[in-house]
């Protein structure tokens, strides 16, 4: 059960990475930045297709995108200095303790 956590990580790490390269692209005008944002993108669903045959579609997808969104929130604020209010940061990490939530009783029963 740990390695599909890692292939869920993984597919995160790599699904944040194409994201970040999206404003690199110039709308998709650079070559090789729109090229590595495709393979990321690519190999962060393929990770996915083996996380979603062990765990339940919607605990994925609430664990994938909730992770990407405060990675993504997080590295905008280091990269691109996009400013985050107190609401914001409350909000990210909300998300996450949401997120913590959901996989700590997903396996269990109402």
């Amino acid at each position: 059960m740990i390695k599909t956590y890692f292939f869920l990580v993984g597919a995160v790490l790599f699904e944040v990475c194409g994201t970040m390269l999206l404003p690199v692209t110039k709308n998709f005008t650079k070559i090789l930045p729109t090229s590595a944002l495709a393979i990321f993108y690519l190999t962060a669903f393929y990770l996915l297709t083996f996380v979603v045959n062990k765990l339940p579609i919607a605990i994925v997808y609430a664990t994938w995108s909730g992770l990407g969104i405060f990675t993504i929130a997080i590295l905008g604020y280091i990269f691109f200095k996009q400013t985050l209010s107190w609401q914001s940061i409350l909000g990210l990490f909300l998300i996450v303790a949401g997120i913590t939530l959901v996989n700590i009783y997903s396996g269990k029963s109402v």
